[in-house]
């Protein structure tokens, strides 16, 4: 395939690798972690160093393209179409470093928390990582992070000492509370639309272990196992983090026997209390009779496995809420919509237990916590696009028969349909955002998964 001029001239300048339609390797390029999701930019910078990033900034520019920045491609639906955009693929960029006496860790933009979690470890440290491995930091960070230690330590982005970031005149700038103050405050919580990082640095917490594991519970018991779940959670301690699940495995070979082809309620904790004080918080869940318990002392960096999240990238269709309360009436209005008895695609919903140090009035930025008690995600795999219809009705019904119960707002990394951007900020914080907006990036030339525009054309 012949190669337009001023992308050839793009590529020859770069020390990563530039991928355009129809060459090698072009839809391994473009694959968003959603296989899904059909990425089709006009071309594929993978970059290798900072000076890469800012060439392709400044190519996009000059050529009248965008730039959308990827690490792992995780949440890539709501970009939509990429017509007139390279994708900017970081995951080249991986590079981890570890202060252990100031408990401080700064990863390169395409860093994923496996690759933090791991090196945290070797110094008895622990990160504020997402519940996969696979997930890339920045944009986890970007958006919030809610992690296994959210409960008792807050969001990721309530910890980011500094962002390193190319701007979209093609300026390579360290930003922090002193340096760009503005800029640092839309960085946190207000998504990928404002530069593209190239570095996080972030505190670290000296945990070496926790007490997890998940209690499982035939599906036929949803609603007797959440409603007494959502009772524990109304006095579980800060230093406990929960999931109430649903979850129909299907039948496959690299489960495990007793899970494969089988359906559960299951209860989810991490904590850092002791073992004994732990096992007595456990007590009331326990007291159920769960026909499996996993629970033990693991190391903190061990956390990545609890969920179960797939190991590798897959097709599927998925969205996300907050939820103000679980009282009887919203377990029952879930369980009449997806629990047992009803024949649905979807194959989990998880309700992750808020509030505590997740409540918002923390230092943060445009974020500084989540609203509501519960942060709710709903998915069902999709092989195929004939299958895309049947999840996305049976993941809409759970949405709406939990409408009753939803809060005001949205945290971005489970927003994965297109929304109104707008709908997850309040009037004051919206505004400010388009302003930062159009202060560093009044053309809108780097795109965000979930865009907020220059306050003008």
């Amino acid at each position: 395939m012949s190669v337009p001029v001023d992308l050839e001239l793009l590529a020859l300048d770069l020390d990563g690798v530039l991928t355009v339609p129809g060459g090698p390797g072009w839809d391994q390029a473009r694959q968003a972690w959603n296989l899904a999701v059909d990425q089709q930019p006009v071309a594929v910078a993978t970059v290798t160093s900072v000076r890469d990033v800012r060439t392709v900034v400044i190519a996009a520019r000059r050529l009248g393209l965008r730039v959308a920045a990827q690490s792992t491609g995780h949440n890539a639906s709501p970009m939509t179409d990429l017509a007139g955009t390279i994708l900017l693929r970081l995951s080249e960029l991986r590079g981890v470093t570890v202060d252990p006496s100031g408990r401080v860790a700064r990863a390169e933009g395409g860093a994923q928390w496996g690759d933090v979690t791991s090196a945290a470890a070797e110094h008895g440290l622990a990160a504020l990582a997402g519940s996969s491995a696979d997930v890339g930091v920045a944009g986890y960070t970007l958006g919030g992070g809610v992690s296994w230690l959210a409960r008792s330590h807050g969001l990721a982005l309530n910890h980011v000492r500094a962002f390193e970031v190319v701007t979209a005149d093609g300026e390579v700038r360290r930003v922090d509370a002193e340096h760009d103050p503005d800029l640092f405050w839309a960085l946190r919580g207000g998504g990928g639309s404002f530069a593209v990082v190239t570095a996080i640095e972030f505190a670290l917490f000296g945990i070496r272990e926790v007490y997890a594991g998940a209690l499982f519970f035939p599906l036929e018991r949803a609603r007797e196992v959440l409603n007494a779940w959502a009772r524990w959670t109304d006095t579980a301690p800060a230093e406990a983090m929960s999931i109430g699940r649903l979850i129909r495995f299907p039948v496959m070979a690299e489960l495990p026997p007793q899970l494969s082809g089988r359906s559960f309620a299951v209860v989810e904790v991490a904590t850092t209390l002791d073992p004994v004080t732990a096992d007595d918080l456990l007590a009331p869940l326990r007291a159920l009779g769960p026909a499996d318990d996993t629970f033990a002392t693991i190391p903190v960096e061990q956390l990545d496995q609890l969920n179960m999240d797939p190991p590798a990238p897959v097709p599927m269709y998925g969205d996300g809420w907050l939820q103000t309360e679980l009282g009887p009436e919203a377990v029952d209005a879930l369980v009449r919509t997806a629990g047992p008895g009803v024949d649905t695609p979807i194959l989990a919903i998880d309700l992750r237990h808020l509030g505590a140090a997740v409540t918002p009035g923390r230092s943060g930025g445009a974020v500084d916590g989540l609203p509501g008690a519960f942060l709710g995600f709903a998915l069902g795999v999709t092989p195929e696009p004939g299958s895309i219809p049947p999840v996305r009705a049976a993941v809409t019904a759970v949405l709406e028969a939990l409408a009753p119960w939803r809060a005001q707002g949205m945290y971005l990394n489970f927003a994965e349909q297109p929304s109104d951007v707008s709908s997850f900020y309040d009037p004051h914080t919206w505004a400010r955002l388009r302003a930062v907006k159009t202060a560093y990036d009044p053309d809108d030339l780097i795109r965000g998964n979930h865009p907020v525009p220059p306050a003008r054309p």
